[in-house]
Formats: structure tokens, sequence, C-alpha cells
């Protein structure tokens, strides 16, 4: 979380930081908070129950509909400035954002480079798993954080998928494309991978090293 929120305070035209932590987490940071950051322990039982209540909570100390949200996995530690710039930019100049009606925004994301497999349902005389067939992997893209929306249209997005528990809601973008958007695909780097196998650790401290950033603790 130390270097997401580092690569966030870089980034120049972002104003405001809002960590959201479970209840029971604790938090990496010194007191006073660092510029900008604030936090608040209002997780939910899922990432898209988290950023709703962020959202909310932005909304109720301020912030205004209209405003641009970036959403953030802490777990992509290795997100750069330029990467969230980009973003940034991408967005601002897409020739569909329509401020009135909320419904534009975008994602880091990278074209998806490997054969894609989906797996067959397990017999339980064959508990391993086994190839069901191949997809075309032609127009796939990987999708990556941050995620560029208007605050007010995700927090309805969101709100429109709470009552069936968020269902095939994995991120803000899917939850913005069933309210009608087509978010922006804005390439991302293969470096800004999520950090979830003990294995990932290694590689994201053997390219903090290659910055010259402090090791991963």
């Amino acid at each position: 979380m130390q270097h997401t929120l580092r690569a966030f305070q870089a980034a120049p035209r972002i104003r405001r930081i809002l960590a959201v932590l479970a209840p029971q987490d604790d938090h990496p940071w010194p007191s006073p908070l660092p510029p900008r950051v604030e936090l608040a322990r209002i997780g939910g039982a899922s990432r898209a129950a988290s950023v709703l209540n962020g959202l909310n909570h932005l909304l109720a100390h301020g912030a205004q509909p209209q405003d641009w949200v970036l959403v953030h996995d802490a777990a992509r530690c290795l997100v750069t400035p330029a990467l969230i710039d980009a973003l940034i930019d991408a967005c601002w100049s897409d020739p569909m954002n329509d401020r009135d009606s909320g419904k534009t925004g975008g994602l880091l994301a990278l074209p998806c480079p490997d054969t894609i497999k989906t797996e067959a349902e397990n017999l339980p005389a064959q508990p391993a798993s086994r190839v069901a067939a191949t997809l075309p992997r032609g127009g796939k893209w990987l999708a990556q954080t941050p995620q560029m929306f208007r605050l007010g249209a995700l927090r309805d997005a969101l709100e429109q998928q709470a009552a069936d528990g968020f269902a095939g809601i994995t991120d803000e973008a899917s939850a913005m494309e069933r309210a009608g958007c087509q978010p922006l695909l804005v390439r991302g780097s293969v470096q800004n991978f999520k950090v979830t196998w003990p294995e990932d650790f290694a590689l994201a401290e053997a390219v903090l090293q290659s910055r010259g950033a402090s090791s991963c603790v």
C-alpha cells in the first residue's frame, strides 16, 4: 500500500486520495497521514461493496457527482504516475466524454497475448483439470487498474447491482458496462500486475529494485 500511495501522490492531477480498509485492518502509515490522504475503515464484504462505500463517503464529504474518480487495487503496487496520467489524459480527451450523462470513462488494460483455454467440468473419476475448448484471443483485453469514471455515475451503476450481491461485477468497468457505458481501453503495462501469488512478491521486488525503489516488505 505504501508503494501504491507514493505513485498516486506523485501524480500531479490527483487532488485527493481515499484509502478504504476493512474495519479490522491495520494501515501502514504514520500519524498524521501524508498530505491529501484520507483513511476510512468502511470496507465491505466484496470489492464492489468497498468501492461503493468509498464513493458514498466521498459524496458525503464534499465530492460532487460530476467529479472524476480513479479506483485502484492496492495489490497493483507497481503502478506508476505515468500510467495514471495516461489514463487521465485518455479519458479527458475521449470524444465520447459526456459530462451530463456520466456514461464515460476508461481503464488501463492490456491486449491478451496468450492462448485462452476454458476448463472442462471435472468428473469424479478425473479430478485433474482438463481443457474444454480454446477461445480466440483476438479482441480480448486483460483489465487492470486504475479505472476512471464520473463519481456519481459509478456510484449509481454499483447501487443498481447491490441487490443481487454484485453478481458478475468483478471491476468498476463491468458495472458501468451494465449501465450502458462502453469504457475506453487505455494500454497499461505488463509491470502493472496484481500481486496475487507467493512468487509475485519476488517479481514485484525485482521490478522495484530495477526502478531504484525500496523492496517490498
